[in-house]
C-alpha cells in the first residue's frame, strides 16, 4: 500500500502565524482570547473571541483581490503558500495535474454573507456586490488556494461543521493511497468572528460569556469551564506520497497511519453520551494504523471547554485506552487559540506534529480545578517527553467525528 507523509505546515492562528512562531507560542501557553474588536459588541452577551490580530495580508493579495474575496480567503492563501515554502516543493518541478488541494470551510464566506444581506435591507438588491456568492462559498478557499498553485489534482471542500479539516485531511490521505494524487494541500480555513455568528452560538448557550476575564475564559476540562471561545485563521498541510517525498529529499514531518470517520446519529448539536461514534472513530483509525490503545503517546483533544463535549470526550478515551489514559498525555490546542470551526483538525493537527518534532507536550492552559467527570491525564503546564504515536480527535454539530493517527516517520 502506497504511504502517506506530512512534509509541510502552515498555520495563521491567533497567538501567533507561520510555523515556528506558532509552536513558540503554545509551548509557552500564550492566550489568544480578549475582546472583539471585529465588530461593535454592544447588545451582544458574548463579548470576546479568539482574532487573528496585526494580520498583513499584503505580501499575499494586492488590495483590488483582497477587496473581492472574504476573510476566509485571506486566511487560507497564506497558511497554503507557507506550507509549500516549509515543504520545500518546487512547482515548476512536480506534476501539477497531480496536485490536489483538499480544503473546508465550515461558514465559508459568513463575513460577505453578513454585509451583503445588511446592503440588500438597507439599500436594495442592485447594489448586492457581483462578487457575493464566489466570495461566500464554503469552497472557494479550495478553489482560490489552486488557482493560485494551478494545482490541477482532485479539489474538495468538505464541510462537516467543526471536523472539517480532519475529514478534509483523512479523505487527502487516502486520495494519495488510491494513486489519484501524489500531494495534497490539506486542511481548514475559517473566519466566523461575525455578529451573526457569535450571536447564534452565544444564543444557544454554546459560548463562554467570561467577557470580564477573556485570559481564562477557555478552560477545557476544568471543573469551571462554561462554554467555547469562538477562534479563527486556517492550518493546511502538505500531505505527500512517501516515495515521492523521500525521492526529493523532503524533511518529513510524521506519516499518517490511520483515519477514523464515523457519525452519531445523535443530535444537531450535542455528542452522543456515551461517546459511541467517536469511540468507533478511533478505533478505527488505531485499526488502520495498526496500534494497540497502550501504543498511543498522546492524546490531542478536541477539548472545546463546553461541559457536554469535554465530558463525552473524556468518556470515550476511558472507554477506548482504559488503564493506559491514566498516563497518556491530553491536551486541548483550543485552550489558547479558540475553536477555529473548520479549521480546528488542521491548526490542532499542526501543534502535533511539533510536539513528534519538540519532544513536548504544549499545556492546556487555565486547567485549574480537575473535573471528576473528566477523568484524564491533563497538564497545564508543558511536559518534555518522547512523543512518537499521536490521536488526534475532532467532532462536528450533526454528530460528525473525525480522527487522525499520525507517528514519528523512521524511514
Amino acid at each position: 500500500m502506497r504511504r502517506v507523509v506530512i512534509t509541510g505546515l502552515g498555520v495563521v492562528s491567533p497567538i501567533a502565524c507561520g510555523r515556528d512562531a506558532y509552536w513558540d507560542a503554545l509551548a509557552e501557553g500564550r492566550n489568544g482570547v480578549e475582546k472583539i474588536s471585529l465588530f461593535d459588541t454592544e447588545g451582544h452577551s458574548v463579548k470576546i473571541a479568539a482574532e487573528v490580530k496585526n494580520f498583513n495580508v499584503d505580501p499575499w493579495l494586492d488590495k483590488k483581490e483582497a477587496r473581492k474575496t472574504d476573510r476566509v480567503i485571506h486566511f487560507a492563501i497564506p497558511a497554503a503558500d507557507m506550507a509549500i515554502k516549509d515543504s520545500g516543493l518546487e512547482l515548476d518541478k512536480i506534476d501539477l495535474g497531480s496536485l490536489g488541494v483538499y480544503i473546508g470551510s465550515g461558514e465559508g464566506g459568513i463575513t460577505t454573507t453578513h454585509e451583503n444581506y445588511d446592503i440588500l435591507k438597507e439599500k436594495g438588491p442592485s447594489r448586492v456586490s457581483p462578487f457575493f456568492v464566489p466570495m461566500m462559498l464554503s469552497n472557494m478557499p479550495a478553489a482560490y488556494v489552486a488557482m493560485r498553485f494551478h494545482a490541477h489534482g482532485p479539489n474538495m471542500a468538505i464541510v462537516t461543521a467543526c471536523a472539517t479539516a480532519t475529514h478534509n485531511m483523512g479523505e487527502a490521505m487516502h486520495t494519495i493511497i488510491r494513486g489519484d494524487a501524489e500531494i495534497i494541500l490539506a486542511g481548514g480555513a475559517e473566519a466566523a468572528i461575525t455578529p451573526i455568528a457569535i450571536a447564534g452560538f452565544a444564543n444557544m448557550k454554546a459560548l463562554s460569556a467570561r467577557n470580564d476575564r477573556p485570559e481564562s475564559a477557555c478552560r477545557p476540562f476544568d471543573l469551571h469551564r462554561d462554554g467555547f471561545i469562538m477562534g479563527e485563521g486556517a492550518g493546511i498541510l502538505v500531505f505527500e506520497e512517501m516515495e515521492h517525498a523521500k525521492r526529493r529529499g523532503a524533511h518529513i514531518y510524521a506519516e499518517v497511519r490511520g483515519y477514523g470517520n464515523t457519525c452519531d446519529a445523535y443530535h444537531i448539536t450535542a455528542p452522543d453520551p456515551e461517546g459511541d461514534g467517536s469511540v468507533r472513530a478511533i478505533e478505527k483509525a488505531l485499526r488502520m494504523a495498526g496500534w494497540r490503545p497502550d501504543q498511543v503517546d498522546l492524546y490531542n483533544a478536541h477539548g472545546t471547554s463546553t461541559q457536554l463535549n469535554d465530558r463525552t470526550e473524556s468518556r470515550a478515551i476511558r472507554r477506548v485506552f482504559g488503564d493506559h489514559a491514566d498516563r497518556m498525555p491530553v491536551h486541548s490546542t483550543k485552550s489558547m487559540l479558540g475553536h477555529c470551526l473548520g479549521a480546528a483538525g488542521a491548526v490542532e493537527t499542526i501543534a502535533a506534529l511539533m510536539a513528534i518534532e519538540r519532544g513536548i507536550v504544549h499545556p492546556t492552559i487555565n486547567y485549574e480545578f480537575p473535573d471528576p467527570d473528566c477523568n484524564v491525564n491533563v497538564s497545564a503546564e508543558p511536559v518534555e517527553t518522547q512523543v512518537d504515536r499521536i490521536i488526534i480527535n475532532n467532532a462536528g454539530f450533526g454528530g460528525h467525528n473525525g480522527v487522525l493517527a499520525v507517528e514519528r516517520f523512521e524511514g
